[in-house]
């Protein structure tokens, strides 16, 4: 079975291309940069160019693909061209799939995306899951997704490291981060389950985290005190709808948009239990385990560059 996956080089999409390829799969990354995708060719992946915004350049990827696995989302510096990549170009993925004759069609979302449709980014996900459930004939399954734990490291690990501060605000909310390893082996999985077909799953990791105890987590696996910044929720309200006002300031005001939606939701919470039984995923990962090796490998690298330093230093003298 030939997997065709489209955001193969983000956070996702690498753990879903390391995966198939050592569940079996024969896997092609639609990649926009061979350098910058080069390891996924090492990985044992057939890169093929391809642009979602280039329509003419979809048929030949899709050619032979089975499956279409979508984790692509915008990046931040494309935030101008947000409605042509993540609208435009995703219906004329799935309507090239269809031509194609494509068995399986994944797409990721985020989780209350339409409860949040003032956002751009959730707007347009949010209109490409109607597409899917109103009008496409692919037998597709949308997963709806929270947060990484690999996002925990730039947004809590490496600030501390680096001894710079971390930003919590006056509301404490609660979040069911999941490992991008582990929305990888489910997405696989639900390839051959019937109960995923045409289906709409929010996907959320074994436990709940505080703001409070992720920073507590990483000062006891790293040693080290975060310094936090304190921000008071309206403020952050205030400083969106100012961003809001100009088009310099759009990127900011989308950014504290998502800040103002994980606080203002409180509750990023719930169970997928359920799903990891029936996709057979009895290993699922642990923040707390997660940290630790981070910061285990870490500091041991810091280490080492500390005696290579010191060594150096005794040569010279």
């Amino acid at each position: 079975m030939n997997i065709l996956v489209i955001g193969a080089t983000g956070t996702l999409g690498r753990q879903i291309v390391f995966i198939a390829i050592d569940k079996g799969y024969k896997v092609k990354c639609l990649v926009r940069d061979f350098t910058k995708a080069a390891f996924l060719k090492e990985w044992g992946a057939e890169l093929i160019y391809g642009d979602l915004t280039k329509k003419n350049t979809l048929p030949q990827a899709l050619k032979g693909v089975s499956v279409v696995i979508d984790a692509s989302t915008t990046r931040l510096n494309e935030f101008y061209n947000m409605e042509k990549i993540e609208k435009d170009a995703k219906i004329a993925l799935i309507k090239a799939s269809e031509v194609a004759g494509v068995k399986k069609f994944i797409f990721f979302s985020i989780v209350n995306a339409k409860k949040y449709t003032d956002l751009p980014l959730l707007k347009f996900k949010y209109e490409i899951e109607q597409y899917l459930e109103r009008y496409s004939e692919l037998n597709y399954t949308i997963f709806c997704l929270v947060g990484f734990f690999q996002g925990i490291i730039n947004q809590y690990a490496i600030p501390i490291l680096e001894n710079q501060p971390i930003i919590i605000t006056s509301r404490e909310n609660f979040i069911s981060y999941i490992d991008a390893r582990d929305v990888a082996k489910i997405s696989l999985a639900s390839i051959n389950l019937p109960i995923f077909r045409k289906k709409n799953f929010n996907l959320w990791g074994p436990k709940s985290w505080s703001t409070e105890e992720i920073i507590e987590l990483c000062y006891k696996f790293s040693g080290q005190k975060a310094k936090t910044l304190y921000i008071p929720f309206s403020l952050i309200r205030v400083f969106h709808y100012i961003t809001s006002l100009f088009e310099w300031t759009w990127n900011i005001s989308h950014m504290l948009a998502f800040i103002e939606i994980f606080i203002f939701a409180n509750q990023l919470t719930g169970n997928s239990d359920y799903l990891y039984k029936i996709c057979n995923i009895n290993d699922l990962s642990k923040l707390d385990k997660y940290l630790k090796e981070y910061f285990d490998k870490v500091l041991r690298k810091i280490q080492e560059l500390k005696y290579d330093k010191l060594r150096l230093k005794n040569k010279i003298n």
